[in-house]
């Protein structure tokens, strides 16, 4: 058994790389208007600068958990960090659109390598009586990484420039993986088998066939016939992986874990609650800095409360989760997230900071007494001998949300904005603020609409824990 400094060493080390992988899904977020301008491209287009990194990711994760389960965990993970903090400093220096996109693609490679990757190694290496709270920090730090970009990209871009939010993880990318080769347990079991080569392939082209239609949807129109086929491949391409994974004596996901009904609940609940939020993390730093013409620093201090709301929250969220249970937390967790959610969709031209802030701490609260807790019941409902693959499909369902939500607001957001103001518009239309707030509004009032039917999916979860789990 390792010691206990050993084991909290290794979590240190986990929760960095962690931390930076979830950071940067969000972290460009409040950098994408001045990225729009420095780069010559519209909003729409600037977009895909934060999608293709939630994509590709989408994509891989799976693929490089089962390359974790077949070579060991730890190999895979320090592959990851390698290659994440190589995509950052290609992010960083370089000033072309073109390559900025395919600098992203490397570093959502290396980002998914130690996504897939953690949760098993934590298994591995904590005791059972440890795991419960070695798992509920890794999911803090992975809130934290996803909440906390918005407001310290601001506050980077005000000080500096958008580089600065790439090439900070230059250096504790490489810290994390000096760490990595002296910490961590080179002795891995491996499960050897081979790799399901057919139905990682159908999986990456369905995701991306499925996210690149639904991004470029408002740009083309969503009746274009490139958009069209793109859902089509990506329906079938789908349909025929489910079926290949049935027959496969290895498959890239064990279909069978679904079966477990508090297991699929907790998971839908977690995808809801990150398409809700992004909605949110992609339409905020527009309406700051559009709309109420604040500097980029100056969004990243608003910003910031987000994170530091949740940081206080979230360990007091998963302390209480021992004494009282997760379900009613994350239950109330996200009547929070509904409710900040609504009284964001209020917000106009003439809204206080004040007013902004107390809105923004309320979904911050939710947020904080809803993931811990929902990441714990999503570990515990599953036997230990699937806490890898469970921990896979929570980092795919994660970012499936993320870039959902962002696909979700921006085209809820330009529809209304085009209707609005009675042509096509794919960008913020100067001097019409109220046209902006007007598809605003929309993307508040069904995010909050969806975070709402979550709130019903635990009152499910509730009753269904009552039930001995499949």
């Amino acid at each position: 058994m390792t010691e206990t400094k050993s084991r909290w060493s290794i979590l240190i080390t986990i929760l960095m790389s962690t931390f930076m992988a979830t950071l940067d899904s969000s972290i460009v977020n409040v950098a994408l208007p001045e990225m729009a301008n420095v780069l010559n491209v519209t909003t729409s287009n600037i977009q895909l600068v934060a999608t293709s990194y939630l994509i590709v990711i989408v994509g891989t994760v799976l693929i490089f958990g089962r390359l974790g389960d077949m070579f060991g965990k730890t190999r895979v993970f320090k592959f990851g960090v390698t290659l994440f903090t190589i995509g950052s400093l290609l992010c960083g220096i370089t000033h072309s659109f073109p390559m900025l996109i395919i600098a992203r693609i490397i570093q959502a490679i290396g980002a998914a390598g130690t996504m897939s990757t953690n949760q098993g190694i934590i298994t591995e290496v904590f005791p059972q009586k440890e795991r419960g709270k070695a798992l509920g920090l890794l999911g803090t730090s992975v809130a934290l990484g996803s909440l906390v970009g918005p407001g310290l990209g601001g506050l980077i871009v005000g000080v500096v420039s958008w580089e600065f939010i790439f090439l900070i993880n230059v250096p504790i990318g490489i810290v994390t993986l000096y760490l990595a080769f002296k910490l961590l347990p080179k002795g891995y079991k491996t499960a050897g088998g081979k790799m399901d080569g057919t139905g990682s392939i159908l999986f990456v082209i369905s995701m991306v066939s499925l996210f690149a239609a639904l991004n470029n949807g408002i740009n083309v129109g969503f009746t274009a016939p490139i958009i069209i086929i793109g859902f089509t491949v990506a329906i079938l391409s789908f349909l025929t992986f489910l079926f290949v994974e049935m027959k496969r004596d290895n498959p890239l996901i064990k279909l069978e874990i679904f079966k477990n009904k508090l297991f699929s609940l907790s998971i839908l609940c977690g995808f809801i609650s990150f398409v809700a939020i992004f909605c949110n993390n992609i339409i905020l730093p527009f309406y700051l800095q559009d709309v109420m013409a604040y500097t980029p620093g100056y969004a990243g201090l608003i910003l910031m409360v987000y994170p530091l709301v949740l940081t206080v929250v979230a360990p007091i969220s998963g302390h209480l989760s021992d004494k009282i249970g997760s379900e009613i937390l994350t239950f109330i967790g996200l009547v929070l997230i509904s409710i900040g959610l609504l009284f964001m969709s209020t917000l106009n031209e003439n809204a206080t900071v004040l007013r902004m802030l107390s809105f923004i701490s309320i979904m911050s609260f939710g947020m904080g007494m809803f993931q811990s807790p929902n990441n714990s019941l999503v570990m515990s409902t599953v036997s230990k001998d699937k806490l890898g693959v469970a921990g896979s499909i929570n980092a795919l369902v994660r970012n499936m949300g993320m870039v959902s939500g962002i696909a979700l607001a921006t085209t809820l957001l330009y529809s209304r904005m085009s209707a609005k103001i009675g042509y096509r518009v794919t960008d913020y239309v100067e001097g019409r603020n109220d046209v902006f707030i007007y598809g605003m509004k929309t993307v508040y009032v069904v995010a909050a609409i969806i975070c709402f039917a979550a709130t019903i999916l635990t009152l499910i979860r509730l009753i269904a824990k009552k039930k001995p789990a499949s």
